[in-house]
């Protein structure tokens, strides 16, 4: 290359504007460099180690092949004779290594050039990216607003500010249709490391994100003197939040419903995204688990509640012969976010029905919501899940088994998703 002080200072200036370290973009482009000569050059690399040179004086690219010194040369690009080698060097004997240039004449220069130029846009674009991640970095857990950029198969892509971050589908609330150009709230999930560099992930399904609303629509929530202590939730369905007043004087409840609902109204608009209203219990938390138990069944009344084993937390509720429908909830749903809400295994009976009459009482505890126990409602699965399994035309827990042994691949099913089913089925 011809003298380059001005693409050294040019380096210099755009590393500093952007916060890189020289020195790494210059080992970035020899690397560059290095890579587009044995692409280009097959013949003259074979089996050779380079070296990449960058004069700091001049900016001038050089290329250098490792080279032994031997009495008879069999492979040129990995040997020199000793006769060349000390027109070269005169001090050389066999068996000593030579740095030899090999810089190709003519357009390798600007071949060169092209490379320099590929590594320092590449640099820029990490360091903006690394710049936006810290920005978000101390936002984690936090809702923000974010536009739909576009679908990437079954993930959501949207830009956050000067952040494009990502919503895998084991995040996005089942019946929601992603418009482009929309603009959502999202939770802040977490910042994940993977093959493409930092990755900023975004959430509208995990109960966090629900938290989150509650903060921004209710002061209290946000001040401390009402505190959510638990939350279940099948987004897109169905959630329980279990809350309780931390001054006195304030109503944990009617501080979240607010004055004719506008509260609690609010929270559900945002989740209205789609033709599914995500229905949500506002549930009195209560430190005494019999109590707290029978306020996680609401809307069902309940009449008494049986501790029958502390250490593995199961206990036996007795409602109404009228109430034990609603106490269940519709494919056991009810009950089974009573259970995750409490962290308590429960087993509703009717008043007047036997409790070894199984199937008469509607027996269900958190890990079996159906009659049937081959049926997929038995297992402790989200509600998006069971949908994206009747889908892909699993429809029993037998079926689901063979797919999980055999390693089979399930439409719509994703990491995370997979981990879940795996976990429910152990």
């Amino acid at each position: 290359m011809s003298s380059q002080t001005d693409f050294l200072s040019a380096i210099n200036q755009i590393a500093a504007e952007r916060n890189i370290d020289p020195d790494e973009v210059l080992e970035a482009i020899k690397q560059a460099v290095k890579t587009g000569f044995r692409r280009d050059y097959p013949e003259e690399e074979e089996g050779s180690v380079l070296e990449v040179e960058i004069d700091p004086t001049m900016g001038a690219i050089r290329v250098f092949a490792d080279k032994k010194v031997v009495d008879k040369v069999t492979s040129p690009a990995t040997q020199i004779s000793l006769s060349d080698a000390k027109k070269l060097e005169k001090k050389l004997s066999i068996g000593d290594h030579l740095l030899v240039d090999i810089t190709p004449s003519g357009d390798f220069g600007r071949v060169a050039a092209q490379a320099a130029k590929q590594v320092i846009l590449q640099k820029i674009r990490e360091a903006e990216k690394e710049a936006v991640m810290v920005e978000f970095k101390d936002k984690i857990g936090e809702i923000d607003y974010g536009v739909v950029q576009r679908m990437d198969g079954e993930n959501v892509i949207f830009e956050i500010r000067r952040a494009i971050a990502l919503m895998p589908i084991d995040d996005r609330i089942p019946s929601e249709f992603y418009r482009s150009g929309s603009r959502l709230k999202v939770l802040l999930k977490e910042i994940s490391t993977g093959p493409r560099g930092k990755q900023l992930i975004v959430s509208r399904a995990a109960p966090e994100f629900l938290v989150g609303l509650f903060k921004i629509e209710v002061p209290e929530i946000l001040s401390g003197s009402v505190e959510i202590k638990a939350i279940a939730r099948e987004a897109g369905s169905r959630s329980k939040v279990a809350v309780v007043s931390n001054s006195d004087g304030v109503d944990p409840i009617g501080s979240c419903v607010g004055q004719k609902g506008v509260r609690i109204n609010a929270i559900m608009n945002e989740l209205k995204f789609g033709p599914v209203e995500e229905k949500i219990d506002i549930i009195l938390w209560d430190e005494d688990i019999q109590h707290f138990i029978a306020n996680a069944l609401s809307p069902a009344q309940v009449i008494s509640v049986e501790i029958t084993d502390s250490q593995n937390h199961e206990a036996k509720v007795i409602v109404p012969d009228d109430q034990l429908s609603l106490a269940i909830g519709k494919e056991g749903q009810n009950v089974r976010l009573a259970a995750r809400l409490t962290g308590w295994n429960i087993d509703i009976q009717g008043e007047t029905l036997k409790a070894n009459d199984q199937e008469q009482h509607g027996k269900i505890d958190s890990e079996n919501t159906a009659e049937n126990a081959d049926s997929l409602s038995s297992l402790k699965l989200s509600t998006r899940i069971l949908k994206v399994l009747e889908k892909a035309g699993i429809t029993s827990v037998s079926q689901l088994k063979e797919s999980i042994e055999q390693e089979k691949a399930i439409a719509g099913v994703g990491e995370k998703s997979l981990e879940e089913i795996k976990a429910a089925l152990s």
